[in-house]
């Protein structure tokens, strides 16, 4: 046993989506968003489940926040649905919307627990997709109208903003592969729609200086490492191209301006590139203050020219997997983040960290002890990261409770509480007690939990 000690100031914290447990969709004037639509569309999503009720947090908030405090965190990452401040996108804000985030940012903080807020995960109004939504530039500028209401309204209470989340899902996941809203699969798209919200991002940034707002702006992108099954230059380059496609895509625009050549000519072979107009690199190209790193498995690749877009397979190395079929490889997290320095030792978080573990409530228990290992594993590499010299400042566990996992519905559940979807009856897991556990000691003590 070998015990891991935090700084005092490390920011232990879980995370969540809007839309993936509000619910209230139709309540106190919420538009549609493209989930709303998507998850409605017959084949879509896995029993055809939507994001209606979800986990009722909008009515359940200070149970939900309760929660929270027992657990101990002291920063909860949480998004805000786009359509409940401007419903159509680009009109009217919508009052009700805005009281609601007001009402649950301030119990956040009346519990001392600091509000890091996510701008956009994933909730579009439906209204700017019917115009194209982040292919059309008019887009991109409701987003900056609607960032600005949020930084007026909240810049006195929220600190910590992320502008997107996970652009790799937003662009190609949902619009090259086509299994999250809007459901395109069309490369050219996708790659206009990512340039759209990198264009969002810096646009905001430039509006959250403008404003001055007291607080520290970043993004969120999801991140996988790939490790190349053999020596062979393919396999190497395959494997590269694969942490390009999550990393390296969205991070060059913002810190150095320009995207990676080497994916630029790939996808250009494959008859696509982005839509640069005059001045769009310079505007992506912003000072950011921190980054949020989501990251969840690894693999090991190797080339083939049938692998989808990348010319890449992922090989089954006979690693523990979670409910969800991701590989539980821990080493992938420690080597990522060394691997981002390439673009400066800046602030880090891990804003999303998490095992999809099914298991059910059983006498009144939830002993997820695989859900523990794989959370224990992934922070000691946090730690070995920190004790190499790198900024990390805090670590935000993928949920605080089982919710709307997407195209999956409800059977997957990824929560440090279990959510009975009938009742909404809220239970914390083994898990649950183990985080506070770690929080309260603010260190972490490796053993076997299974």
């Amino acid at each position: 046993m070998t015990i891991f000690k935090f700084p005092k100031d490390f920011k232990w914290g879980t995370a969540t989506a809007s839309y993936q447990i509000e619910g209230a969709t139709q309540t106190d004037g919420r538009g549609t968003s493209i989930w709303d639509t998507f998850a409605k569309t017959p084949g879509k999503v896995f029993n055809g489940d939507n994001g209606d009720i979800a986990c009722d947090s909008y009515h359940r908030y200070e149970e939900d926040i309760a929660l929270m405090k027992e657990l101990g965190i002291n920063t909860y990452r949480f998004s805000v649905a786009w359509p409940r401040i401007i419903p159509d996108g680009d009109g009217e804000i919508n009052q009700a919307g805005l009281d609601f985030y007001h009402r649950f940012v301030d119990k956040l903080i009346e519990n001392d627990i600091e509000p890091f807020c996510t701008l956009y995960h994933w909730d579009l109004p439906q209204a700017l997709q019917d115009i194209g939504g982040w292919e059309n530039r008019r887009t991109v500028d409701a987003f900056v109208k609607y960032s600005e209401v949020m930084f007026r309204e909240f810049g006195g209470k929220i600190k910590f903003w992320l502008t997107f989340n996970e652009p790799w899902c937003i662009a190609f996941l949902s619009n090259l592969l086509g299994n999250h809203a809007p459901g395109n699969k069309d490369l050219q798209v996708a790659l206009n729609v990512g340039h759209g919200i990198l264009l969002a991002h810096g646009k905001s940034v430039l509006k959250f200086r403008e404003l001055g707002i007291d607080g520290k702006i970043g993004i969120a992108p999801n991140v996988e490492w790939s490790v190349p099954y053999s020596k062979s230059v393919a396999d190497q380059a395959a494997c590269n191209r694969h942490i390009a496609w999550f990393a390296d895509w969205f991070l060059d625009p913002v810190f150095k301006g320009s995207y990676p050549q080497f994916m630029l000519d790939w996808f250009e072979e494959a008859g696509a590139k982005p839509d640069v107009q005059p001045g769009d690199m310079e505007t992506i190209c912003q000072p950011i203050d921190h980054l949020g790193i989501n990251y969840y498995t690894m693999n090991v690749g190797r080339y083939n020219p049938d692998g989808g877009i990348l010319h890449m397979e992922s090989l089954d190395m006979g690693l523990v997997r979670t409910d969800i079929g991701w590989p539980v490889e821990s080493r992938g997290l420690y080597e990522v983040l060394h691997y981002l320095q390439k673009y400066g030792n800046i602030d880090t978080y891990i804003t999303e960290n998490g095992a999809c573990i099914n298991d059910g409530v059983v006498n009144g228990e939830v002993k997820d002890y695989r859900r523990i290992s794989y959370l224990q594993q992934h922070m000691v590499q946090v730690h070995r990261a920190m004790n190499d010299g790198l900024n990390l400042k805090g670590y935000m566990a993928w949920s605080l409770m089982d919710n709307f996992e997407w195209a999956e519905g409800y059977r997957m559940r990824f929560g440090l509480v279990h959510v009975d979807y009938r009742s909404l009856v809220r239970t914390p897991k083994e898990s649950f007690y183990w985080y506070q556990n770690v929080i309260r000691n603010n260190w972490l003590e490796t053993k076997d939990v299974l």
